[in-house]
């Protein structure tokens, strides 16, 4: 926050007073006694806010006002002015004044108005870095993002957009798979066909056999006509079928047909239907563990994990999270007409710190929430829910010389294979190569990690458990072996 600040009045005693009191307040301060001067020291020096008198020789304070602003609009400018009238007042905030004291003024007062139009300045540029940020952040379509994680993703899914290939997208729950879908349809070949998506997870069997594949005139109740199924009406488009992973085991079978031979047969009908549709599936299940245990077909898993996009969790894409935290509050500022330009260091820490477990859809939510209560120009942290700005931390003292705040390897190991696990939205394929193991032995850490630990007490190393240092070679212990 820069704390240089211009003073200006044709009082040389004033400004004295002045420059000593705010030299004390840890200010940098320059003072003249002529506008024309002042203007010409502002034109080559850097000051973060300028303080003038109205009444002065050769220009009034409000005109002066007025051209500082016109040269640098994002400078708070406070005018001085020995009538409180309103008049003044209306003068001096149309000319740009970002607020107005009267004389005689308390200078504690002064110095509180200084800070906080300082810190208003400092949120300004702030706002102003972060849309600058979210301009020219790395951009697929709709997504946006800046850390390694989602850059390696974006890459990835920017190399096979404009192809046919069937791309598996994975991730948790919230961090946007279908917006993910979306942009792979609207950079591909088929970007002028349908995109067309249904969450397999929302139906049973029967119901969703007959929306993907159709049914004929009297195939069932209801089914007064024939109705094509999706494959069909996405024609030179783009099937997506979300939470594939919840898909019935005969429903596979089904799927995997008809994805081998290009062709669906309607509920109760005898004629197969080519399609010429390109297919992107999701899920936020790890399917190699659902292969193993048999709860999804592996012949279909390899169908469609052609290639394979992960979202990452927002807990691990870094300032992302304030990258898209200023883009959803400008988006719902504009939409709700509230002044809202950006948030507090406290608050943008809080988000930060916080581990996203409903990750984008979480934080747009949050910020929503925190547009729509915000009492002031920025996002404080009580404008957040309880839960985040409460949120504890809890990390692995490693840096301690207390042996009772250190944990034994065993609950370090624990602790540290559930923060990969979560790290990698619950992908234990993933997990496994991050942490150096193959899949049974993680699947054997798992089930002793997510045992319930060992009070602390039973844990903990006690300084009176440690033998006395043997003060000769002769008063050593045996050798246990």
């Amino acid at each position: 926050m820069d704390r240089r600040i211009l003073l200006i009045d044709d009082d040389r005693s004033l400004l004295d007073v002045l420059e000593a009191e705010l030299r004390r307040r840890d200010f940098e301060v320059k003072s003249v006694t002529d506008p024309q001067q002042a203007l010409e020291l502002f034109d080559r020096e850097d000051f973060g806010l300028a303080i003038t008198d109205v009444n002065m020789t050769g220009m009034s304070g409000v005109e002066l006002c007025k051209q500082l602003v016109g040269r640098r609009e994002d400078m708070p400018v406070i005018v001085i002015t020995a009538f409180a009238n309103m008049e003044t007042a209306i003068a001096a905030i149309r000319a740009g004044a970002y607020d107005f004291v009267t004389k005689p003024f308390d200078m504690d007062e002064l110095a509180l108005t200084i800070e906080r139009a300082l810190r208003h300045r400092a949120l300004r540029e702030e706002v102003k870095r972060l849309r600058k940020a979210v301009d020219n952040s790395h951009r697929f379509e709709d997504i946006l993002g800046n850390s390694p994680a989602m850059l390696k993703m974006i890459a990835l899914v920017t190399r096979v957009a404009d192809t046919e290939t069937t791309v598996l997208i994975t991730g948790e729950s919230g961090t946007g798979k279908e917006l993910v879908a979306k942009a792979l349809h609207a950079k591909s070949g088929r970007r002028d066909g349908p995109f067309v998506a249904i969450n397999c997870a929302a139906m049973p069997e029967n119901l969703l056999e007959s929306e993907l594949f159709g049914h004929v005139k009297g195939a069932f109740t209801d089914a007064r006509t024939s109705r094509p199924g999706l494959f069909i009406r996405a024609s030179k488009g783009t099937l997506f079928l979300d939470e594939i992973g919840e898909m019935p085991a005969g429903m596979q079978a089904k799927l995997l047909r008809a994805l081998q031979e290009r062709t669906v047969r309607p509920v109760g009908g005898d004629q197969e239907q080519p399609f010429d549709t390109r297919l992107l599936a999701a899920t936020n299940r790890d399917l190699e563990t659902e292969v193993e245990e048999k709860r999804f077909r592996e012949d279909l898993f390899y169908r469609i994990n052609v290639v394979r996009a992960h979202v990452p969790p927002l807990r691990a894409r870094g300032s992302d999270i304030l990258l898209l935290a200023q883009h959803f509050l400008d988006r719902y500022a504009a939409q709700s007409r509230r002044p809202v330009l950006g948030m507090t260091s406290a608050a943008a820490d809080r988000l930060l710190q916080y581990p996203w477990p409903g990750n984008v859809r979480e934080l747009q939510n949050c910020i929503e929430r925190a547009v729509a209560l915000a009492q002031f120009d920025q996002i404080g942290v009580d404008d957040l829910p309880e839960k985040i700005r409460d949120y504890k931390t809890v990390r692995i003292n490693i840096e301690s010389n207390d042996p009772a705040e250190l944990l034994p390897m065993e609950e370090v190991e624990r602790r540290y294979i559930l923060k990969v696990l979560e790290a990698v939205g619950g992908n234990k394929t993933l997990a496994a190569q991050v942490l150096g193991f193959d899949r049974r032995t993680l699947y054997r850490k798992l089930e002793r990690a997510r045992e319930p630990a060992a009070a602390p007490r039973e844990r903990a190393l006690k300084t009176s458990d440690i033998p006395d240092e043997p003060t000769s070679s002769s008063e050593k212990p045996a050798d246990p072996s």
